[in-house]
């Protein structure tokens, strides 16, 4: 006589047998007739083990159909996925960085849909270069001779000094020697890169003798880093660019500077601290500049190489550059995205990163007291809800001591002080159909409004928050 664990066993329906019910058709008709045995199988397994662990199964077929389901949205759902960014970050590293305007958005989906003269000569009939789309406006922008894309300015500095320092070296202050997220150091790339790094001075003082002193038969290269993300204070010491482009020229080496973030336009004219140019960089003196695309110029993820046309020809030469292209699409949004920086009093307007750095606080505070009620009602009984203010910060390397100053919705646990029912919540907002992304401080869950666009949307799927149950 079987026991009952064999009975159920033998109850358990063939992969075969499912596949004839009509709810199974319909998954194989949307996903496909491999996905769905491979979800089917799964599931069966899953109450076969179950069963072996002597632990209630459920095998109506209803209860498997729905399984299996799961499984298949869960397998080929997206896994890029919009967020409400409300970190108070702009320029979030982790959640993509700068957001395209959406002419830049339309520039990359017809490139992305059609036929596109890419390395296509239109006059000439023959084969052209890719970077002339936007190379015009490269320099129309910062003032160089000539320009380069690649796929982000870690490959931008690589190229370079692969291109003008292999086997040579390349003078750098000690106190430039940088390292940003994703454990990404200048000392690293340059050995990649095939070039020795001569470090000179110290963390905190870097005198034009030092400069001087270090140049030599096998110097290839003086480079000056701008130090984005970081500053150092007090007793310190540093060679403008003006001074480095001038004793470049007299040795006869190039001048190259790491610009990081690198902006178009004089972020002061729109009430902002200062940021380096390129521009501004290349009057100085530098030969090369190398800077991002994706951050704030507030383009797609790129890097750009602008300079004199002498230098630039021979990065174009070299091998690696093939290896570091941007596609279609990156040119067809980069362009559309140069093209904005043509109007400077129309940039707030257009370009997302301006827009959201340029909020007023008292706008935001508005925004702030709005959304409040519909806040508050999300997560009444459990938690309690009010308006702050807060400071913002523009992210990705930039300007890493200067705060905006924001406004935003602190949540905090109404009868819970523990961290752990802080972080509870931030995983409540973060499960919502759109994960709403905060920081936690001071024993509430944060919301900086700086980046919200879509009101309406982040109102209505409040709804559908699901918070625990509170600890006694």
């Amino acid at each position: 006589m079987l026991n009952p664990a064999a009975t159920a066993r033998r109850a358990i329906p063939s992969v075969d047998r499912l596949l004839k019910l009509a709810a199974v058709e319909t998954l194989v008709s949307e996903y496909g007739r491999p996905l769905v045995v491979e979800a089917l199988r799964a599931v069966i397994e899953a109450q076969r083990a179950l069963l072996e662990r002597h632990a209630v199964a459920d095998l109506a077929e209803n209860s498997l159909i729905a399984a299996c389901a799961a499984r298949l949205r869960a397998a080929t759902g997206a896994s890029l996925k919009p967020v409400f960014n409300l970190t108070g970050t702009v320029l979030h590293t982790n959640l993509g960085r700068a957001l395209l305007p959406r002419a830049a958005a339309d520039a990359a989906l017809a490139a992305m849909t059609l036929a596109v003269n890419l390395e296509y000569d239109l006059d000439g009939g023959a084969r052209g270069e890719r970077d002339s789309h936007v190379e015009a406006w490269l320099k129309r922008l910062t003032g160089a001779e000539s320009a380069i894309v690649v796929n982000n300015n870690a490959a931008a500095v690589f190229l370079v000094l692969n291109t003008l320092a292999l086997r040579k070296e390349v003078i750098v202050s000690r106190g430039e020697l940088i390292e940003i997220g994703g454990s990404f150091r200048i000392p690293d790339i340059m050995a990649r890169a095939g070039c020795r790094l001569r470090e000179i001075g110290t963390t905190n003082r870097t005198h034009a003798q030092d400069y001087a002193g270090a140049i030599g038969t096998r110097t290839a290269a003086i480079m000056k880093v701008h130090a984005s993300n970081y500053s150092i204070q007090g007793f310190t010491a540093a060679v403008s660019e003006p001074e480095l482009g001038a004793l470049a020229r007299e040795h006869g080496v190039p001048f190259i500077v790491d610009l990081g973030s690198g902006m178009l336009v004089n972020l002061e004219d729109y009430g902002l601290p200062h940021e380096p140019t390129p521009r501004e960089a290349l009057a100085h003196g530098a030969d090369l500049v190398t800077f991002s695309g994706d951050k704030l110029l507030g383009g797609p993820q790129c890097g750009l190489i602008v300079g004199t046309a002498a230098l630039i020809a021979k990065i174009r030469k070299n091998p690696m550059k093939r290896a570091l292209r941007v596609d279609k699409v990156t040119l067809a949004a980069l362009e559309s995205v140069l093209r904005l920086y043509a109007d400077p009093e129309r940039l707030p307007r257009e370009l997302p990163t301006l827009r959201f750095l340029t909020r007023p606080q008292t706008e935001i505070e508005a925004q702030a007291q709005r959304l409040l009620p519909a806040v508050a009602a999300a997560v009444a009984d459990w938690a309690d809800a009010r308006v702050v203010s807060c400071a913002s910060q523009i992210g990705s390397g930039a300007l890493p001591v200067d705060a905006l100053p924001s406004a935003g919705i602190a949540v905090a646990p109404a009868h819970q002080r523990k961290r752990s029912a802080v972080e509870a919540l931030a995983d409540a907002f973060r499960a919502l159909p759109v994960a709403v992304i905060g920081r936690i401080r001071d024993g509430a869950f944060i919301l900086d409004l700086r980046c919200l666009d879509d009101e309406a949307g982040f109102i209505a799927q409040l709804r559908q928050l699901k918070l625990p149950e509170p600890s006694p």
